[in-house]
């Protein structure tokens, strides 16, 4: 309890400084919405409804008053979040589901760009008579996860794909190019014909030239966009720096689900069925990791890790949160939102966020508010607004040994190439069912009564032959 007290004293004295004069009011903004009690007071501030799948991305915009979504419905929406109103909705063209829905900047919100399950990245034209426009920007030979918007920039995006390329795209000339195929790193420093399926690509804010990927290996690759040409067959893949946990160097049973920047250029990376890891950038193991092992590898700092959760089922996002980046912040299998202090990684809140799973959240641009989804068919927002200062559940600790009991059982199992097969067969019957149910279905279940529909591969209680992938590795 005197923790307790001390933390809210803490608050009433920066409402104390800001009245007499001694704070200013930017600065008085920036350290409530940092400040621990502001964290402990997000509360569930109401659901926005109007999906028929599970949301699988979410974004607000620069100014943060509107929230872009996209779902297994392959519809896109755009929200009044604070009057939780839908403002338009539409069909995104895409084949398949959404993986995620990003605005240009510097577009008045007019142009919205989505990738998806069916390979195509697209971009949505809002137009002034209310009418909306899409069109496919280019195509992968593979699910495409994530998209990289330029900082600043209304033209320039990227995207990575399934099928380990990395493409750019200039508006101004509809263009998409492959610039790079990731490859799987081999001794002596051969190119690997083996390509990485790429899961996530985020652009360094403090140097537009940086791009980091992350996906079916161990390794994060920073690369710099001035070494390519714009044209794939030219190019060979070189990093000018990798990043991974020493413990996971060639261990290949784990891959990367997301990445995030901070606004100072460190590196989150998020791994499947293991840990978040906070990179600085001299942790490096520079562009070449298996030749760096060894005395140099054991001679640089550890990254900071954030565990309590687990990332197994689904492909999850990995954010920062607060006006500095002060915190962390992941979904869970466990249906629940981990908060973790960027420092030290002490665990803060740890809140019910799904029935089933959430996978994505996304913290609003300059105040302490936060959107959340997962598993279900509508999206979470949260809000400051609780009365009381949370401490974490009774069960946290309960909690946390589950999923991390969980992590070391998946760790012990082993697959034959035979039990592999067996099951993508199974998921590949599994939905094919479920396309073809949900286009003769009559009548969509509410979100209440979807009773975990998107589990694969046996990870239901109910039955899983409707089940739909969700984002699902």
């Amino acid at each position: 309890m005197k923790r307790l007290y001390k933390s809210t004293d803490d608050e009433f004295m920066e409402f104390h400084k800001r009245e007499i004069g001694v704070s200013q009011p930017r600065n008085f903004t920036r350290r409530i919405s940092a400040s621990e009690v502001t964290v402990k007071r997000l509360d569930l501030y109401g659901k926005l409804n109007g999906h028929e799948g599970c949301v699988n991305t979410i974004d607000f915009n620069a100014t943060g008053d509107v929230l872009v979504s996209g779902s297994d419905d392959r519809r896109v929406i755009l929200w009044d979040w604070a009057t939780r109103k839908s403002k338009l909705s539409y069909s995104s063209g895409h084949m398949d589901n959404i993986f995620q829905a990003r605005f240009m900047p510097f577009t008045d919100d007019q142009k919205v760009v989505t990738a998806a399950a069916d390979g195509q990245v697209r971009l949505g034209l809002l137009l002034e008579n209310g009418h909306i426009e899409t069109k496919r920007l280019g195509k992968h030979q593979g699910r495409v996860h994530n998209l990289a918007v330029e900082p600043g920039s209304p033209y320039i995006l990227y995207s990575c794909s399934e099928d380990g390329f990395v493409q750019h795209y200039d508006l101004r000339s509809n263009s998409a190019t492959k610039i790079l195929c990731c490859s799987s790193f081999t001794e002596n420093n051969k190119q690997s014909s083996s390509s990485v399926r790429l899961n996530s690509i985020v652009i360094d804010p403090r140097n537009p030239n940086y791009f980091a990927v992350g996906g079916s290996d161990e390794y994060a690759r920073v690369y710099d966009i001035r070494m390519y040409q714009m044209d794939a067959s030219h190019n060979t893949d070189r990093p000018i720096n990798t990043f991974c946990p020493h413990h996971l160097i060639e261990t290949h049973d784990v891959h990367i689900t997301a990445l995030a920047y901070s606004s100072s250029s460190e590196l989150l990376v998020s791994y499947n069925d293991e840990l978040i890891y906070l990179f600085q950038k001299d942790m490096g193991l520079g562009p070449s990791p298996l030749s760096s092992q060894g005395e140099d590898a054991k001679k640089l700092d550890e990254p900071q890790a954030y565990s309590g959760h687990r990332n197994s089922r689904t492909v999850k996002g990995v954010s920062f949160f607060g006006p500095g980046d002060e915190y962390v912040m992941s979904g869970s299998d466990c249906g629940r939102i981990f908060i973790w202090k960027k420092k030290g990684a002490k665990l803060v809140r740890l809140m019910v966020g799904d029935r089933h799973i959430v996978n994505q959240l996304a913290p609003h641009p300059y105040i302490p508010v936060l959107a959340t989804c997962g598993i279900e068919k509508t999206i979470k927002l949260w809000t400051p607004s609780s009365k009381n200062v949370t401490p974490l559940p009774r069960d946290a600790q309960k909690i946390m040994e589950a999923n991390k009991q969980g992590r070391e059982d998946h760790s012990r199992a082993t697959l034959t190439p035979d039990v592999i097969m067996h099951v993508l067969r199974m998921h590949r019957r599994q939905a094919l069912a479920y396309v073809e149910r949900r286009h003769t279905r009559g009548d969509i279940e509410s979100d209440e009564d979807d009773g975990g529909e998107a589990y694969v591969l046996g990870f239901s209680d109910g039955d899983t032959e409707g089940a739909s992938e969700c984002s699902t590795s």
